[in-house]
């Protein structure tokens, strides 16, 4: 059951209305990483979810961006506004003020419509939270940005609200995920191929047009991690050895394809 308070989560104020600035908010109303995808998956994931304690935290959070909508429709709406009446500020954004009469509509600053495609929801709940985490952290990116493009004070105030939001929305989608006590690594049922699944392919080989070199790290090396150094060559070497074989009257090659290891099938 929804129910609308007539208030804002958060009071917007505007001092200096920017229409063109009013056209980048549109981005976090009806854009990809925007209030209303999030609170559309959120709230699917939620409706989807027979975790009764994870449950309820999707519907809460969900709740909360459909809050955070009216908070950043209201804010662009106020910096549009100039766009009802004044030529100027129309030609800011033809769209706006023509089609939207100087409001807001659910699409994103380049005008393209919202659509369900932006939302992630797969019904398994330990991929859905980390969907979340990086949808919160990309809104929070999107934010500090705007942030960065408007002098506004009162704006500015806004927006850090929203953007500090966001990351309270990580911290508890993540605790979530912790709390459900799976293996980092653990999606799904089905395991994963053994010894495979811990092969590090080195497909970007050589020096590069600056002179980038291979490097190693924690995501290439230690625990069990096996290096495997350019497949594709390996598969190459071994076509070329055993056509070079086969011509010389021996037998072989067949045996080392693909560096001698057993090919995986793509699921």
């Amino acid at each position: 059951m929804y129910h609308h308070v007539k208030q804002l989560m958060y009071t917007v104020r505007v001092g200096t209305p920017d229409t063109r600035f009013g056209n980048m908010l549109l981005e976090q109303f009806g854009g990809a990483n925007g209030e209303l995808a999030a609170a559309m998956q959120y709230s699917i994931q939620g409706l989807n979810c027979e975790d009764p304690e994870r449950k309820d935290l999707l519907m809460d959070i969900g709740t909360e961006e459909l809050s955070h909508l009216e908070v950043v429709g209201t804010l662009a709406r106020m910096h549009l506004k100039a766009a009802r009446s004044s030529r100027h500020a129309a030609e800011a954004d033809p769209l706006i003020a023509v089609a939207g009469g100087g409001g807001v509509a659910l699409h994103n600053s380049q005008g393209n419509p919202w659509t369900a495609d932006y939302l992630k929801v797969t019904g398994e709940l330990d991929v859905d939270l980390r969907s979340n985490i990086a949808a919160e952290a990309r809104a929070k990116i999107v934010y500090e940005r705007l942030i960065n493009f408007t002098d506004d004070p009162d704006t500015i105030d806004a927006l850090q609200f929203l953007m500090s939001r966001e990351i309270t929305h990580m911290k508890a989608f993540t605790a979530a995920l912790e709390s459900m006590g799976k293996p980092q690594f653990s999606i799904g049922a089905i395991p994963p191929t053994p010894g495979l699944v811990d092969q590090y392919f080195n497909d970007s080989t050589g020096t590069g047009d600056r002179g980038e070199p291979d490097v190693r790290g924690p995501w290439n090396q230690g625990g069990d991690w096996e290096l495997v150094n350019a497949p594709a060559f390996q598969q190459l070497e071994s076509e070329f050895a055993g056509t070079r074989s086969s011509n010389g009257g021996s037998d072989g090659g067949t045996k080392e394809r693909n560096g001698g290891r057993k090919p995986s099938r793509s699921r």
